[in-house]
């Protein structure tokens, strides 16, 4: 919308930040570091989004306090390594040689806001702790990757028992109101404010009302990414199509299209993360198969590694393949509620009741048995911590039942639930890029609405890393004008 066409703007500051999950908070706290009046427009009745959902890991590392506390040495050159490896192929490595290379300072920060972090370690495979550990392993010690990188922890939690995006995004929004910022709930922007070829705002709707706000120095869109729009999933990430949601309900790609209305460039738009709710304690313990009993990967990588592979590539439905030695040797507090649905003294009588082709599953399992009991893995380079033959009686896990299964459970849906990765183009400080490739004057980008530093890949925590790390310099960088161009 031309701003001759607004008869009065409800507000105006100098920075107006559209969306308050993280990175629209780190974008709030940053531009008002730089001197900016910061105004934050929050589509809810209050601020947190899907980040405040989330489990609160952050990708940091390089050589972080609670690293060298839990006896890990680390530098910038190995965490680029491994990240380039993960969240490939084609990262964007521009950003993530600079996110790398900040990492300890963006901890630093990250502290100095009063987010807590315990000098332990959780050593084992999992999702997600449920415990107060402030460090975890994240794919960095599994094949290949430990042999691309030295292997090092690098997922830090902040000190919350099970989720801690809530306990994050409490200390984000402090820092916005201590800084000043000022913070509008219950504004859902439309569309964006243009002024002598530069965004100069935006109009919105609140409670029926139709208003306006003006940014005299820019505006940051922090507005999330597009899982919750049917349509542009169609278009542009169909693979997540029929499958669950990761969000808060509100990334319906809102932000995005209205930068496009003004010829804003995109990248990555078909990347997305899913996540398989297979258990990774059993499956480390097993295998996971596809629906002809055929594994895929090794089981101890990533799990959101093992689901994209699963949901991208395989034919569905999947199973975590377990025997009883292997259940009963999972600690209770990694159980998370799960049960197996499926039990049987052999495995010609599990693949029947899982609807296996015959033969095909004791296929895999003799072949599996026999390299395991020589303490290798050459089809998929398990790690030999994991490996030991499996005998009768076995279990199958569902996916489909979540987290909270048993024999008299019904499956739900495909078992997977994803969100997009892909967003606006930005430069690394935010500033959106049409498609020619010039800067949009006046509009800045981070979080999900923009393509921050991931490829085919996704790691845990690289979502509130790159959100925090990158909506920080947009925030600077609006803030000072630092797109301003003759």
């Amino acid at each position: 919308m031309q701003a001759s066409a607004i008869e009065r703007a409800e507000a105006e500051a100098d920075v107006l930040v559209v969306g308050l999950g993280c990175a629209g908070a780190a974008a709030a706290v940053e531009a008002a570091a730089a001197g900016a009046s910061v105004l934050v427009l929050e589509r809810a009745s209050g601020p947190g989004g899907s980040s405040a959902q989330s489990g609160g890991e952050l990708y940091l590392g390089g050589g972080t306090s609670v690293q060298k506390a839990c006896g890990f040495d680390d530098d910038a050159e190995s965490m680029f390594a491994y990240l380039r490896a993960a969240l490939g192929p084609h990262a964007d490595e521009e950003k993530l040689r600079l996110y790398c290379e900040g990492s300890v300072e963006h901890f630093e920060w990250f502290r100095a806001l009063g987010v807590p972090f315990q000098e332990t370690l959780f050593d084992a495979p999992t999702w997600m702790p449920l415990t107060t550990d402030g460090l975890m392993w994240l794919g960095e010690n599994a094949w290949p990757y430990d042999h691309q990188a030295r292997p090092v922890p690098r997922g830090h939690r902040p000190a919350a028992p099970g989720f801690a995006g809530g306990l994050l995004m409490e200390r984000l929004v402090g820092a916005v109101c201590g800084a000043g910022a000022r913070i509008e709930n219950d504004v859902r922007a439309a569309a964006l404010v243009v002024e002598d070829g530069r965004v100069a705002g935006v109009t919105a709707r609140r409670f029926g009302a139709d208003v306006a706000f003006r940014a005299r120095r820019g505006v940051v869109l922090t507005t999330g990414g597009f899982v919750d729009d049917e349509a542009m999933l169609a278009a542009h990430a169909p693979v997540l199509l029929g499958h669950g949601k990761v969000s808060d309900g509100g990334d319906d790609g809102s932000g995005i299209r209205m930068a496009t209305a003004l010829g804003a460039a995109t990248r990555r738009m078909g990347s997305v993360q899913v996540a398989l709710t297979a258990l990774p304690a059993a499956a480390v313990r097993g295998v996971l198969v596809n629906a002809v009993g055929q594994r895929f990967i090794n089981e101890d990588v990533y799990p959101g590694l093992f689901s994209s592979a699963a949901v991208k590539h395989q034919p569905g439905p999947w199973w975590v393949v377990v025997d009883e030695a292997g259940w009963e040797s999972i600690p209770a507090g990694d159980l998370w509620g799960v049960r197996p649905r499926y039990a049987a003294e052999t495995i010609a009588e599990l693949e029947a009741e899982l609807g296996i082709p015959a033969g095909a599953l004791e296929a895999t399992v003799m072949v599996y048995n026999r390299h395991a009991a020589a303490g290798e893995d050459p089809l998929f380079h398990k790690n030999a911590e994991w490996l030991r033959p499996l005998e009768p009686p076995f279990a199958a896990l569902d996916p489909r039942l979540g987290f909270a299964s048993g024999r008299d459970a019904t499956p739900q849906g495909t078992g997977a639930a994803g969100f997009t990765l892909g967003g606006l183009h930005t430069t690394v400080d935010g500033a959106v890029l049409d498609v020619s490739g010039t800067e949009i004057r006046g509009l800045f980008a981070a979080g999900r609405a923009s393509a921050g530093i991931h490829g085919e890949g996704y790691i845990s925590g690289t979502s509130l890393g790159d959100g925090t790390f990158f909506g920080r310099r947009a925030g600077r960088a609006a803030a000072t004008g630092a797109d301003r161009r003759p």
